[in-house]
């Protein structure tokens, strides 16, 4: 079997079977693309999925090193490659899983990028500005209510956007999360993020669709982790100093203000869906500095 077609079915049996988000897929694919380019300069042609050794892949990781990704970017397609090759393994494509000794990069550890808190009240006041208009109201309302949810849930947007109408329980202001690993929590809603969830209620009931997803297009169609990103990324533009402007800033900035203001880092990683503390415990390590940035401007033998 040509290594393409292999490809196509892990893609196909990831989004379908598995259920992974449209960002895991999207990665998967880009990596294992990345592994067909690096066969043409290398061999010319793409090879048969049975024809290609551990010989033949170790070059590769070489290949991505030079091409000056950071290592976090490696360290990803180094997972999606091991991800791919035990799939053939396991579906009997291949005799054995030429990558399981294939050591994956160690995580690059940076400080979260996230919004200051006077920097998300002017996002959600900009983004009230532009529900006011009638030509994009139907977007802005439902950009607001997105907004709201992800600072006061600390969703991952794929969480966000997989989330049904039936996960939301207004009365009792939580919502129901679906997150890594099919793993289920329950997780608090402020009143802000519930009144903006109304109001696109209201509208969006009125768009004729056959989803039942909470978040979706003018057309009734599922709104996708990539418009998100776009939406998010122009509306923080003038607003934020994060380096990343991205719907996942939201979520940094909904752990690090909670621990800011004392939060217990076990249920802020509970309420984040960490597997463990230790994951969260990187939110401590901006909270420590601005307070040492604090203590620097404020004491005076600082």
């Amino acid at each position: 079997m040509k290594l393409e077609e292999t490809i196509d079915h892990f893609l196909n049996y990831s989004k379908n079977q598995r259920k992974f988000s449209e960002h895991t897929i999207i990665a998967y694919s880009k990596a294992l693309n990345q592994l067909c380019q690096y066969f043409i300069c290398e061999y010319d042609e793409v090879p048969n999925i049975s024809d290609i050794s551990i010989d033949m892949l170790r070059p590769f990781l070489g290949w991505l090193d030079e091409q000056g990704i950071s290592r976090n970017s490696l360290r990803l397609k180094v997972s999606s490659m091991k991800a791919f090759f035990k799939f053939c393994y396991k579906q009997n494509i291949t005799e054995k899983n030429i990558a399981k000794n294939i050591i994956v990069p160690k995580r690059e550890k940076r400080l979260p990028s996230y919004l200051l808190e006077n920097e998300v009240t002017d996002l959600i006041e900009k983004v009230k500005e532009e529900t006011e208009t009638e030509e994009t109201n139907f977007d802005a309302v439902r950009n607001l209510a997105l907004i709201e949810l992800l600072y006061s849930s600390g969703l991952r947007i794929s969480e966000a956007l997989q989330a049904t109408l039936n996960d939301i329980d207004f009365s009792k202001k939580l919502i129901k999360v679906t997150g890594k690993g099919r793993k289920q929590r329950l997780v608090p809603l402020g009143s802000k993020a519930i009144g903006a969830l109304k109001e696109y209620m209201k509208i969006r009931y009125s768009v004729a669709n056959k989803t039942n997803l909470i978040f979706i297009t003018k057309s009734g169609r599922p709104f996708t982790a990539n418009a998100a990103w776009r939406v998010l990324n122009k509306e923080m533009q003038g607003i934020a100093k994060a380096k990343q402007k991205s719907p996942h800033t939201l979520r940094h900035s909904f752990a690090t203000h909670l621990l800011n203001a004392g939060a217990a880092l076990p249920s802020v990683s509970e309420m984040l869906g960490h597997s463990s503390v230790a994951t969260t415990q990187i939110y401590t390590h901006v909270s420590v500095k601005r307070l040492k940035e604090a203590y620097r401007q404020a004491h005076p033998k600082a």
